[in-house]
């Protein structure tokens, strides 16, 4: 199975307060949308996706464990020293699934929520594992779909996230004890994350292609 990840920008940032006065800030919108290309040009089926979607609110969002990370993880598995936040709820709205989650005081999610306060635009980024088949050209992801978290929040991703994450969606993962590993390129991985964050926004645009191709020079060789 590949590892699949969608950017979904259009969430609204409120404040709720509690009975102590408490406030609490969330996250809210589409976090899963179906039965439409979108700007990866895959396409999500409704009746899949409503499947593994229960399964992930049963066993994950009802027994408070559906976590989320703040940035671009490579795999399929929670990091929890990353965690900002956690999902509190995952409804079908025709063929979306509107998602709400609560920023958590760990060191993540207090760094989600000053970015939020300064007007910084976040979205969310769902994560999974599936097969894709292509039909008419566009890329369909199967009914075998696997629901990794239903969102890690994320900025729109620069180039050499992009990259890296392109690269990752590549690797084919599997289950090992009861962990999800990566099959291949686990060596390249480790490279590929050590060029992408040498090249900062103060590098030209051709210093980024350059780096780009090096890493993929040496991708392609370790096949």
């Amino acid at each position: 199975m590949k590892l699949i990840t969608e950017l979904n920008e259009n969430m609204k940032f409120v404040t709720e307060e509690g009975r102590e006065g408490q406030k609490t800030m969330y996250i809210v919108g589409p976090f899963i949308q179906t039965e439409q290309k979108n700007r990866n040009n895959r396409m999500y089926r409704c009746e899949s996706v409503s499947r593994e979607v229960k399964r992930y609110v049963e066993n994950y969002v009802d027994k408070n464990r559906a976590l989320g990370e703040l940035g671009h993880p490579d795999g399929p598995s929670i990091n929890l020293d990353r965690v900002s936040h956690c999902i509190v709820s995952l409804k079908q709205e025709g063929n979306d699934f509107m998602g709400k989650a609560k920023l958590l005081n760990t060191p993540m999610g207090t760094i989600a929520r000053n970015l939020i306060e300064n007007g910084v635009q976040l979205g969310v980024s769902t994560r999974g594992m599936g097969s894709i088949v292509e039909e008419n050209g566009i890329h369909i992801v199967q009914d075998d779909f696997y629901l990794a978290t239903a969102g890690d929040i994320v900025a729109d991703p620069s180039a050499p996230d992009a990259f890296v994450n392109g690269i990752m969606e590549g690797v084919d993962w599997i289950w090992d004890n009861g962990l999800i590993k990566a099959q291949k390129v686990e060596a390249a991985k480790a490279h590929i994350n050590e060029v992408a964050a040498k090249v900062t926004v103060t590098h030209s645009k051709k210093d980024l292609e350059e780096a780009q191709l090096r890493v993929f020079q040496h991708l392609i060789s370790n096949f």
